[in-house]
């Protein structure tokens, strides 16, 4: 049988408490894998190769080459496929593969900017930034207001959460993930990721769709099993989803980059209720 590569068992004691009486079981319990990932960039400037370390992520091993791209491309280093002309581990001096470590070359003719290196990346950092800077630097990146896409039925919505919570298998035997799941219009879903990692797991979403040639998702509903915060709306519109749906809280800066960007955002998405913070026409 193949090992899983995102859990692991540990042995653990269990208080209960039944009265006044202590009760102690040794049982077995499942974690999930929380490992560092190193993204390096080969690149060409001044028509020389340069190659630096672009970022350290703590991610659930798996989808790992989809976490990098859908990386590379929500941060703004590669606008498509095009633009990577090769995605792979690195190896070590004995030429094994390190399967922490991976590197990206960048294609001759992809518009990389190597000062980019010097900011903090939104993914790994909520903090240092202002909401108007926040703005600007979305806009420099070319990311556009989302075009308007299918009617969605609000009741459809109701149904997403449940259907979310039942594919989630690895969530389902550890309680320790976040999720982010893609449906169409009809409330069928079509892809769902999983991470330690709320940003890694629509990283990996996104990162699928790109390889699937499937961008932009402007039909697609997207759903966050937590918050919605800036650098999950950040994510989704630049892969140009005009819906997303959150189980939980948005965030202020959220709620303004949804709105500044004509996204329909929905929030504490459980209960047979929701709210409705920005764009309503597109929930019928």
């Amino acid at each position: 049988m193949a090992t899983d590569p995102t859990t692991r068992h540990r042995a653990i004691e269990r208080v209960l408490r039944s009265g006044e009486e202590q009760q102690r079981q040794h049982l077995d319990d499942l974690l999930v894998i929380e490992e560092p990932m190193e993204l390096r960039i080969d690149y060409a400037i001044a028509g020389k190769r340069a190659s630096r370390s672009l970022a350290i992520t703590m991610r659930t091993p798996g989808d790992d080459e989809d976490l990098a791209r859908g990386f590379l491309l929500t941060e703004g280093i590669i606008n498509s496929e095009a633009d990577l002309l090769s995605l792979k581990r690195c190896t070590d001096g004995q030429g094994e593969e390190s399967p922490n470590i991976w590197r990206a070359t960048l294609a001759e003719g992809c518009n990389f900017d190597p000062g980019k290196l010097q900011r903090n990346f939104y993914s790994t950092s909520s903090c240092g930034v202002c909401g108007k800077a926040s703005l600007d630097a979305l806009h420099h990146q070319g990311v556009m207001p989302v075009a308007d896409g299918p009617a969605i039925d609000a009741e459809l919505l109701l149904q997403l959460p449940e259907q979310l919570c039942a594919a989630q298998a690895t969530f389902d035997r550890t309680g320790g993930l976040h999720a982010c799941a893609l449906f169409n219009a009809r409330g069928e879903l079509l892809d769902l990721a999983e991470d330690v990692g709320r940003h890694n797991a629509l990283d990996k979403l996104l990162g699928r769709a790109l390889r699937r040639g499937q961008l932009p998702l402007g039909d697609r509903i997207l759903l966050l099993s937590g918050r919605a915060s800036f650098e999950l709306i950040q994510k989704s519109l630049v892969a140009g989803i005009g819906l997303v749906a959150a189980v939980g809280a948005p965030s202020s800066l959220a709620v303004d980059l949804s709105d500044t960007y004509a996204q329909t955002l929905v929030g504490f998405l459980r209960d047979a209720r929701f709210n409705i913070y920005t764009h309503p026409r597109r929930l019928t």
